[in-house]
């Protein structure tokens, strides 16, 4: 395959810079609000602008789609992003090596914090039901796992994290709105620094809109995004411990 260093979005032929956005106004439809929406996606630096579809949303709001074309590209050697590069292992081989090598169960703590109340993906790694093929770490016979559930306070989530002496604290988050995900993970990191635990812990946070460079910005040690499955969060896990003890 070419190398592409260049990239620019397409829709009909490539590179035409095609791009399609959506959005709604505080307006109700009309022929003004239209040319609003217009004008908004000229301002975000879009050419040959098409507004292909509008409603009226009711309580003074409506709702746009519009077609547009840029003529920027990215440099792709130009973008580093932090990842969870480590060396993925199947169920045997991570509690063969926490069984013989680390001679340790792995006590886990999870939770849904603040308003959140969506566990899918929290139980996808943790209950024994596991997801994609694969069994949860409540299967694992060298992890113990304490699951939370939803609206857990992160006052709670300490409690919890010191009564099971854990060593891993596992944090969804799927609520975004005015950023509550990243004040409740934070919130969390600092509770855990006052009490003197955070360097003994190992902190895990996964999500929808979770990856590793926002895991790193708010203090945890990696996140997960959506497809991830239990052994990927098993192998991060063992890998880390064996870092810290060799380290």
């Amino acid at each position: 395959m070419t190398s592409i260093e260049e990239v620019r979005p397409y829709g009909d032929r490539l590179n035409d810079g095609a791009i399609q956005i959506s959005f709604s106004l505080p307006i109700p439809l009309s022929a003004q609000s239209k040319e609003a929406a217009k004008q908004v996606a000229g301002k975000l630096g879009l050419e040959h602008l098409r507004l292909i579809y509008a409603q009226d949303l009711g309580n003074s709001f409506s709702f746009y789609i519009i077609y547009g074309r840029t003529s920027g590209s990215i440099n792709l050697s130009s973008i580093h992003i932090p990842t969870v590069d480590i060396p993925q292992m199947d169920f045997w081989q991570i509690n063969d090596l926490l069984a013989h090598e680390l001679k340790k169960t792995v006590t886990v703590v999870g939770a849904t914090m603040g308003a959140d109340a969506h566990t899918v993906g929290l139980d996808a790694i943790l209950s024994a039901k596991g997801f994609g093929g694969e069994s949860g770490l409540e299967r694992y016979p060298q992890f113990k796992i304490y699951n939370l559930g939803a609206q857990v306070p992160a006052e709670e989530v300490l409690r919890e994290i010191i009564e099971q002496k854990a060593d891993v604290a596992l944090i969804s988050q799927v609520v975004t709105q005015r950023q509550s995900h990243l004040q409740n993970l934070s919130y969390l990191e600092d509770l855990l620094e006052g009490e003197e635990l955070r360097q003994d812990l190992i902190l895990i946070c996964g999500g929808p809109y979770i990856d590793t460079e926002v895991a790193l910005e708010v203090g945890f040690d990696a996140g997960f995004g959506p497809g991830t499955t239990p052994s990927q969060v098993a192998s991060f896990v063992v890998n880390e411990l064996l870092r810290r003890r060799r380290a």
